[in-house]
């Protein structure tokens, strides 16, 4: 036990000192359309209004994480310290981000008391996951979104269906999945998720309206806190998201620009060999694309772009990485069948939102069939579920014969994180951030 806990806080204490090194010395206007929120950011602080959807990259979208960034910029001026935004924005978002790890951490010792190691694994594995710490030290919105996804399924996951009425938490959880559809459109699934999971509970007897008076409470509330973005964005565009616009043309000559249904069934060799999303077998593979963001920078917005150690680093990374990812999938069909025997209340909303999210990026990355909206932080909002079921089928197997082995693979895919994951700390990027597109002449 003592170990354990050595182990798990050192871990911990070098996964919050990478966070804040790239906090304080990733360029700020590096990452996911960066420069571009920024500019929205600023734009905000100077009059407070809510610009049209064309008005630039980043105003199509909603504006919670905008103007609550404006805010903190405008504070920083108050106090004399607003060109302090630069570090004090990515750290805010690593503390979101640390937030979700609390949540984890909290959701596996409640259901699992007696088992630390599986706790210690619910926290680390979200540490070391280099889409977590990549979006936390990027300026951009999906760790908002995740955080409050996270927050509304750690809600109904401690939910107890045989209590009387919640509508207190009922109205919270409405909230604050209508936040995260004020941050980020990707947010309705915490809305659907919220909403299904009280239905689901409406097919016991003498149920369904206790159940039906939830999930009204649910939408209701939802809908008015983050429903009317959207809704202004279809009568404006015609689209509650809309692509396309001046500002987006650009985006439309990006490869592959098409897609088909075999781009969701393959997996290449390249997805090991060469993990970055230009080469030409990852253009048709959304999985292994989505794979080699998830685990490692495919996008390369963190590491050299022509590096034969990258690519090798890339590789061995993505081949540990199948240990976390076949336990997640050994830990969804653990809780599907408890869904079946009618056991585990935390199963429900942890599987309605893993599969809603998988389906939502599916289709959103069929209707936008270019390379740069493929990226595994799109699904950080399945955090809370990834590490749930990703710790408990990994507590299981280091209890058995294999545990010295399993043990020192997942230590070797921490280390492998720590060294693809620290900005400039052992690979020096002097290029700009991102994968061009045409590719340089011999690139």
């Amino acid at each position: 036990m003592k170990r354990l806990a050595t182990t798990t806080l050192l871990l911990a204490l070098v996964a919050v000192a990478i966070r804040v090194h790239n906090a304080l010395h990733y360029p700020a206007d590096w990452g996911f359309d960066a420069s571009f929120n920024w500019r929205y950011i600023y734009r905000l602080t100077q009059d407070w209004a809510l610009p049209p959807a064309e008005a630039g990259w980043s105003t199509s979208d909603p504006p919670l994480f905008y103007y609550a960034s404006a805010a903190v910029m405008r504070g920083l001026a108050a106090l004399g310290a607003r060109d302090a935004a630069v570090y004090v924005l990515p750290l805010l978002s690593a503390l979101e981000g640390l937030g979700i790890v609390a949540l984890a951490v909290a959701l596996a010792r409640r259901v699992a008391p007696a088992d630390p190691l599986r706790a210690a694994l619910a926290g680390l594995l979200l540490l070391f996951l280099p889409a977590h710490l990549h979006m936390s030290a990027m300026v951009n919105e999906e760790m908002l979104t995740a955080l409050l996804t996270t927050g509304v399924v750690f809600g109904l996951a401690v939910r107890q269906p045989g209590a009387p009425p919640g509508l207190g938490r009922a109205a919270a959880i409405g909230l604050g999945s209508g936040l995260a559809l004020l941050t980020k459109l990707s947010g309705a699934i915490a809305v659907a998720t919220a909403v299904l999971t009280y239905a689901a509970d409406g097919r016991k007897p003498g149920a369904r309206a206790r159940a039906g008076l939830l999930g009204a409470v649910v939408l209701i509330v939802a809908l008015l806190a983050g429903g009317w973005f959207p809704a202004r964005s279809l009568l404006a565009t015609g689209s509650p998201q809309p692509i396309g616009l001046p500002a987006h043309v650009g985006m439309l000559a990006l490869p592959p620009g098409e897609r088909a249904l075999g781009d969701y069934l393959r997996l290449p060799l390249a997805t090991f060999r060469n993990p970055q999303l230009l080469d030409p077998d990852l253009l048709r593979s959304v999985w292994g694309s989505t794979f080699a963001t998830v685990w490692f920078d495919g996008h390369r917005y963190f590491l050299p772009r022509e590096s034969g150690a990258v690519s090798r680093l890339g590789g061995v990374t993505l081949l540990l990485a199948l240990l976390p990812t076949a336990a997640f999938a050994a830990g969804l069909a653990r809780g599907a069948g408890r869904l079946r025997r009618g056991e585990g209340a935390a199963d429900l909303p942890l599987l309605l939102l893993t599969g809603l999210t998988l389906a939502g990026y599916a289709f959103y990355t069929w209707r936008n069939p270019w390379f740069v909206v493929v990226k595994g932080t799109s699904l950080l909002g399945l955090s809370l579920p990834f590490s749930f079921y990703a710790s408990e089928a990994l507590a299981g197997w280091l209890r058995g014969r294999w545990r010295p082995w399993l043990a020192a693979a997942l230590l070797a895919l921490a280390f492998c994180v720590a060294l693809s994951c620290t900005f400039d700390l052992v690979f020096e990027k002097t290029e700009v951030s991102g994968l061009p597109w045409p590719p340089a002449e011999g690139g």
